[in-house]
């Protein structure tokens, strides 16, 4: 009997591992050895779009659609409404095509029933079937994913992207919740950044390559591999910076989220202080999940929480927002990317947030009891 394909994908992700390089190895965070904070001050709620996080960290989509996969989506779900972390579901089209799958999915909104959950569906989901996804799990917000190059090389994929901005602006319009568009782990550039504003989507997941690698899982699918396939698209620091470089031009509020391969906290305050309002960690939990247990993902999450604390008061930022605008020097392929691009690194480098941070600090000092 053949094993279900959403079953082959959890099971190829964790034999395959992260795809590689994420990018943030050529980003440096610049330290402050005068905060003028303490680690009990740091808050680490964020925004994106118009929902409030009480943590940066996302448990990005991942799975559901097959009996199995039930079981790995509820105890993600105990460890986000544990850890009060937002959580997505994989793609709810098995669902919307066979309802008896629904359960693998309504069981994230069922053990966690006050958190922020996120809905899931491909480009090629209607406004009718967006509508019947949100229904089904009480979503907070809607997914749209983007995995072209992954249907390409999937035996049984799509081959036809006829009408996707199309489909992609009539759900924005029409669906009723915050609708976030993501890559799947092959980036994003600016271009595809700027089609998406003009659809006037305010919430982007930059998806890009350094983890689960979902061109090397197609490809272990295939009777006949297409390996030179491994590496197509753009990292996930690049990405970012190719979004952040969109956002910069079109002058308009968005909200990106980073994703791919980040499983360090390290790279996660590396994200947000790019810019990014959220991170995505997906591969990394489940792989916690799966070997060690719900108990040990909880646990790990708890400690990102405190790693982030430490390296924000480290930098003199209290807050996600301060964060965001504190100096930070991007070197290597990434630097040498982003000047092919025209996107001018030293911007970063050159950030005033330290500045504004003592303003701060030296305001509240001086202020009478």
């Amino acid at each position: 009997m053949r094993i279900p394909r959403k079953l082959e994908h959890v099971h190829h992700a964790l034999q395959l591992g992260p795809g590689g390089n994420n990018g943030f190895g050529g980003i440096k965070l610049l330290p402050n050895c005068l905060p003028g904070i303490s680690s009990d001050q740091i808050a680490l709620n964020s925004r994106i779009g118009e929902l409030t996080l009480s943590s940066p960290i996302i448990i990005n989509a991942m799975t559901g659609g097959a009996n199995e996969t039930e079981e790995i989506n509820r105890e993600l779900a105990v460890a986000a409404r544990e850890a009060g972390l937002a959580m997505a579901v994989g793609s709810q089209m098995a669902a919307i095509k066979n309802p008896e799958m629904a359960s693998s999915y309504q069981v994230v909104r069922k053990v966690n029933p006050n958190g922020l959950v996120f809905g899931n569906l491909g480009s090629e989901a209607t406004v009718e079937q967006a509508k019947r996804a949100v229904d089904m799990l009480r979503a907070d917000a809607l997914q749209i994913h983007l995995n072209v190059m992954q249907e390409l090389i999937m035996p049984e994929g799509d081959r036809q992207f006829n009408g996707m901005l199309e489909r992609i602006g009539a759900i924005v319009r029409q669906v009723g919740v915050p609708v976030m568009v993501k890559e799947v782990g092959f980036g994003m550039v600016r271009e595809s950044v700027e089609t998406l504003l003009s659809l006037g989507v305010k919430m982007i997941d930059v998806g890009g390559a350094g983890g689960t690698n979902f061109a090397a899982i197609e490809n272990a699918r295939r009777g006949q591999p297409m390996g030179w396939l491994n590496d197509w698209g753009c990292n996930t620091a690049i990405s970012l910076l190719e979004a952040l470089e969109a956002k910069r031009r079109a002058k308009t509020d968005v909200s990106l989220i980073a994703t791919g391969g980040i499983a360090q906290t390290a790279d996660v305050c590396k994200a947000l202080t790019l810019g990014a309002s959220a991170v995505g960690i997906a591969g990394a939990f489940l792989k916690v999940q799966r070997t060690k247990g719900t108990a040990a993902l909880i646990g790990r999450i708890g400690a990102m929480h405190d790693e982030l604390r430490l390296l924000m008061t480290a930098m003199g930022a209290a807050s996600i927002e301060a964060l965001q605008s504190m100096p930070v020097v991007i070197g290597g392929e990434t630097e040498r990317w982003c000047g092919a691009r025209g996107i001018a690194t030293d911007a970063y480098a050159r950030r005033n947030g330290y500045a504004n941070e003592w303003k701060a600090i030296i305001k509240l000092h001086r202020e009478p009891y």
